[in-house]
């Protein structure tokens, strides 16, 4: 069976077990044609992506704290005129770690009628602070809601502008809009028979920062794979420098604080996967009514393609398999059809001032292996497993003999080497332990 032969059986067994009326596939990875399957839509069938709109608000909220207008540490009052809970930090909301109450004040999703954004800061102090900041994730689509207008504030538009010009119209998303020009039809499917209820498509006012959008399954795979690889999908950084990116990606919370199965990160959802080395499905999962979506990247892993990322979008407010659809297939891409095994090719040596730094040294009893890899000074534990990250090291500028840790362990922590009369290093120090060439105690005993 060709990938794509079981990739659509996947597809089609999630439509015809979970009922769902129509469902749209989208696989894209940076080596192969995107791919894409639906069953009861077309193409260019816009469905509504719920949640997955906080990514993009996400995205917003880190440009401008690129740009210099915000701090995450920021308290939203200094950005946003609001009646209560202005102490509350951009970086906390953002991760849902505020506390804030889930929803703004009354019964929307009975009435489905949101508020204006007068009527949502005029009645924020009537809203809740359910939890201390900090103590542990809580969902809050109010939270996201207060983001994206303060976006727009400092932007000088509205949230829908600012989206437009700094994301949807750069990574030529086209088909992603608050408002859909080819809508599907959303159901509720009845339970206990195949009938099923069409539901309202409201729009969803002044909470549209949390959940407003409706797309394609080809604009969300390829906005999954910018999330995942934004090196590959946006390589001059004009939405968002890649380090942004992956700071987005970095744990912040669990959203289950028993199971510890998924983490919460900088407005990203973060779902590790099993197998070798660190595997991490980064994205979210959207749910109004009628409509579930699942749009994730996949990050790692051996066999895993550049900007590999898979959207599933369905018209069904019950089917939860929708949700599930993205994790099963990103699996059956790397099974199916891993990368390419790239050659090995021979590179420059080191620099004369780093070659003794080179091989085997010890700290605190643990051995390391320093070595020059992709242009760099890197660093591992020797009996470290190859999947896992080395440490890689950049030259503090007017300093020749301090480097900085870029990344890996003891990342932003120093490097300071010491040389003898002969130039060659003898010792080192990284974030202040010693680094010596053979094993030795604290006290300075050698063994």
């Amino acid at each position: 069976m060709r990938p794509a032969q079981r990739y659509e059986r996947i597809v089609r067994r999630v439509q015809a077990e979970a009922r769902v009326p129509a469902l749209s596939v989208a696989v894209h990875r940076a080596d192969r044609p995107l791919w894409t399957f639906q069953v009861g839509a077309d193409a260019g069938t816009q469905l509504r992506i719920g949640s997955v709109t906080k990514t993009f608000t996400a995205v917003l909220v880190m440009q401008c704290r690129d740009d210099g207008l915000l701090d995450l540490d920021d308290q939203i009052a200094r950005h946003l005129p609001v009646k209560a809970h202005g102490e509350l930090t951009i970086g906390r909301m953002l991760s849902h770690l505020s506390g804030l109450q889930r929803e703004p004040f009354g019964d929307v999703w009975d009435t489905l009628g949101a508020p204006d954004v007068e009527g949502l800061l005029a009645q924020l102090d009537r809203a809740e602070q359910v939890l201390r900041p900090g103590l542990r994730f809580h969902y809050s689509n109010l939270a996201v809601a207060l983001l994206g207008h303060l976006v727009g504030r400092l932007r000088g538009g509205t949230w829908e502008e600012v989206l437009r010009d700094r994301i949807l119209e750069p990574l030529g998303l086209h088909d992603t809009a608050s408002v859909p020009e080819r809508p599907a039809t959303g159901y509720m499917v009845d339970a206990w028979s195949d009938y099923a209820h069409p539901e309202r498509p409201d729009d969803f006012g002044a909470v549209g920062p949390a959940a407003q959008l409706w797309s394609t399954a080809a604009d969300m795979a390829r906005w999954a794979a910018f999330l995942a690889d934004p090196r590959e999908m946006d390589p001059n950084g004009a939405v968002l420098a890649a380090p942004t990116v992956e700071e987005m990606r970095a744990p912040q919370a669990v959203t289950e604080d028993v199971l510890w199965t998924r983490g919460f990160g900088l407005g990203l959802i973060v779902h590790p996967q099993a197998g070798p080395g660190r595997i991490v499905h980064v994205g979210h999962d959207g749910a109004m009514p009628g409509f579930l979506a699942g749009v994730y990247g996949r990050s790692g892993g051996s066999g895993t393609p550049g900007a590999l990322a898979v959207a599933a979008l369905g018209s069904s407010g019950t089917a939860r398999e929708i949700c599930e659809l993205p994790h099963e297939l990103l699996a059956a891409v790397v099974e199916e059809d891993p990368a390419d095994v790239a050659p090995w090719v021979p590179g420059e040596p080191a620099p004369p001032e780093y070659r003794s730094v080179l091989g085997r040294w010890w700290s605190e009893g643990f051995e390391l292996v320093f070595s020059w890899r992709d242009g760099g000074l890197q660093a591992r534990g020797a009996d470290d497993p190859a999947a896992r990250p080395p440490a890689r090291f950049a030259p503090v500028e007017g300093r020749p003999d301090l480097l900085r840790t870029v990344s890996g362990r003891e990342a932003g922590e120093l490097l300071r080497l010491t040389r003898d009369e002969d130039g060659r290093v003898v010792r080192m120090h990284w974030a202040t332990y010693r680094v010596t060439r053979t094993q030795e105690a604290f006290d300075g005993h050698a063994f």
